[in-house]
């Protein structure tokens, strides 16, 4: 799991994004299409138009990281809107990373005995 700091927001990049963009480009997109600071310590989240990969921009105030996040079957839970930025929590992030639907997570074990 990315480190996500105490006051970094998470931001997803709604709508499909080129993922054969590198961390400029995408820096450049964050700037000049969503009007945002890079650089400012926040995470931005983006997905490809299969839905299957995921890449998360964040300057960490030393240097930008790029991660990326590819799942074997499934494909990420993706906002409907097709243009801007939403923000989501750093446990929505988790679940968004684990190929979970973080807008209404279900948990699927529950123990039925105690011993």
């Amino acid at each position: 799991m990315i480190p996500v700091p105490g006051g970094a927001r998470v931001w997803i990049a709604t709508g499909k994004t080129d993922m054969r963009k590198g961390m400029s480009s995408l820096a450049m997109q964050i700037q000049q299409g969503f009007g945002r600071n890079p650089h400012a310590g926040d995470l931005y989240v983006f997905r490809g138009r299969r839905g299957d990969l995921l890449k998360i921009l964040w300057h960490d105030g030393l240097g930008m990281s790029l991660y990326a996040k590819r799942l074997e079957r499934g494909r990420f839970t993706w906002p409907a809107t097709s243009d801007g930025v939403i923000s989501i929590s750093a446990g929505q992030l988790g679940f968004l990373l684990e190929g979970i639907d973080w807008r209404n997570p279900q948990y699927t074990f529950r123990p039925e005995l105690a011993g």
